[in-house]
């Protein structure tokens, strides 16, 4: 009797090649990694970087090799990779590169085609200060206190404190107050949205990060944190602008917690562009900035 053996090995090997050519021709789409069952939670803070489409991308470093970044209410996980210059992570179809440059930590989220090949198409682009040595860098280990753990959400409630005005510029301070029972700790920008009276967000105008240095906070149970937001209140005519979108309400997301804070505040920017500044342990109100 003929075997049939050695035919159908040829088979499998046939079509197991063809299969790898499809793979490889079809665009990689992004998939969500969620951490396995039973690894441990990331205890690095959460570092927050302000887009270009005003979206804001939150990156946690956990270690030497690995990162988390969340993009649109997803977290993905990343893994280091070869890179010529800044820190390169890669997975689930995503490519995350920083490189700091002229005091700014410039970063570009793309996808990668297959075999983790360098970004086809860069999904946004985004930065944030980079003159922070209480930061970690990209790829380096992060403590958030000796006996402190990040703040969360469910344990902060948010305030209108202070303002200011001037020379059609204003500055809110908004307080954030820990009401839970044991210390935390806040560090950064918190990622800021504006709604208008139907709960639905503000369009055309994004949050960006004014140039400041982020010292992470310990709040003891009880204790304060505070940051700004400041906006201009006269249409810029050179972009054809007559009138300014009204804004209703505030919403506050600290680190990579996906829940957020709001708080009926109401506002008229121009320009396109509120920004903001990072939490502090003092209340004093920054300067208003100039008019853009």
């Amino acid at each position: 009797m003929t075997s049939t053996r050695p035919l159908a090995l040829v088979l499998m090997g046939a079509l197991s090649l063809a299969a790898c050519d499809r793979e490889s021709a079809e665009p990689v789409t992004p998939v969500p990694q969620d951490s396995p069952v039973g690894a441990p939670v990331p205890t690095a803070p959460a570092i927050g970087y302000a887009c270009e489409s005003g979206k804001t991308v939150q990156a946690q470093y956990i270690d030497t090799e690995t990162a988390q970044v969340v993009y649109d209410g997803q977290t993905y996980a990343m893994r280091i990779a070869v890179s010529g210059s800044g820190a390169r992570y890669v997975g689930s179809g995503l490519e995350w590169w920083t490189a700091s440059r002229n005091g700014q930590e410039q970063a570009t989220l793309s996808r990668i085609g297959p075999n983790d090949q360098v970004g086809t198409a860069v999904l946004e682009r985004c930065s944030r200060p980079s003159a922070n040595p209480e930061l970690p860098p990209p790829g380096q280990p992060a403590s958030t206190g000796a006996t402190a753990i990040a703040c969360r959400t469910a344990d902060l409630r948010l305030a209108a404190g202070e303002g200011d005005a001037g020379a059609g510029n204003r500055v809110q301070t908004l307080t954030l107050t820990n009401a839970g029972t044991a210390p935390c700790n806040l560090s950064g920008y918190p990622a800021v949205s504006l709604l208008d009276a139907d709960g639905r967000p503000v369009s055309g105008v994004r949050a960006d990060q004014s140039p400041g240095t982020a010292t992470p906070v310990t709040l003891a149970a009880g204790g304060r944190a505070f940051f700004d937001i400041a906006w201009n209140v006269v249409p810029n005519e050179a972009q054809g602008q007559t009138t300014c979108p009204t804004a209703a309400r505030v919403t506050v997301r600290m680190g990579a917690d996906t829940a957020s804070l709001a708080l009926p505040l109401s506002l008229t920017p121009c320009g396109g562009r509120i920004r903001v500044n990072p939490v502090r342990a003092t209340e004093n109100v920054a300067p208003a900035p100039e008019a853009a």
